[in-house]
């Protein structure tokens, strides 16, 4: 797994190049918003069913069609799969919180998740609902926890939601 400083370094060993400027304003960057990324994971981490209980509930008052007949999480089996697909990505959003770093999101949940959720119909659209519902919750948990810049919480968020709305089903 890589983090925002081992990606770095190694983008500037494949080219060869010492680190430069911009290189130190971004480990520089990194390191200053370290405890409050540790922070938002010891959050999300305490209070992860909670939060997945609840983006649910908004999900479901938000796309009231999933729970009807037909709907993809209409049989007990199916909410709790969306449920826990909802705690899968959090996890891992935590993750890259702490990394500051979104390609293991990539190598880890989206390569699969892709195929899968093509061939199940899965709907793709209240997915990323869900994954927003969950990061406004996180944002608001952190400011709450007087966290005062919160905008890195987007980040991991933001790349699952826009990944899984480029993928056609």
């Amino acid at each position: 797994m890589r983090d925002a400083v081992t990606s770095l370094i190694k983008n500037y060993d494949l080219s060869g190049r010492y680190l430069d400027r911009n290189a130190i304003d971004s480990l520089k960057l990194y390191f200053e918003s370290g405890a409050a990324r540790v922070a938002v994971a010891t959050l999300i981490s305490g209070n992860a069913a909670s939060i997945v209980r609840q983006a649910g509930l908004a999900l479901f008052e938000e796309v009231p069609e999933l729970l009807r007949p037909g709907g993809y999480a209409y049989t007990t089996r199916r909410y709790s799969a969306c449920l826990r697909d909802m705690d899968y990505y959090l996890r891992y959003a935590s993750y890259a919180l702490v990394a500051a770093d979104n390609n293991l999101l990539d190598e880890r949940v989206l390569q699969g998740l892709r195929e899968t959720y093509n061939s199940l119909g899965v709907p793709i659209a209240p997915t990323v609902v869900g994954i927003q519902i969950m990061k406004d919750m996180v944002k608001k948990m952190a400011q709450e926890a007087g966290i005062d810049d919160v905008s890195f919480v987007d980040q991991p968020f933001d790349h699952l939601s826009r990944e899984f709305s480029e993928v056609s089903v």
